[in-house]
């Protein structure tokens, strides 16, 4: 069934968000990353370790946001659309 771009707005703005979010996520990850791999080289391991920790994490969410919520709503806009 085909809708209109008014009935798919609120799908487009979630589309959006979660699509802006992984973005966001995933270099916020990588600055950390970044940040706590810095923080190693110059010798502080133990807030250098903690910061990789909390790349990772952040990293994580970011390809979850993604595989969890934006593909599968890309998809279903995808599907409204033809």
């Amino acid at each position: 069934m085909r809708l209109s771009i008014v009935e798919l707005l609120p799908d487009l703005l979630e589309l959006s968000v979660f699509g802006v979010g992984s973005a966001g996520l995933s270099v916020a990850g990588a600055y950390i990353e970044r940040f706590g791999l810095l923080t190693v080289e110059h010798g502080n391991t133990e807030l250098g370790a903690w910061a990789v920790v909390m790349g990772l994490a952040v990293l994580y969410f970011a390809y979850l946001l993604g595989t969890d919520k934006f593909w599968p709503k890309l998809r279903a806009v995808r599907a409204d659309l033809t």
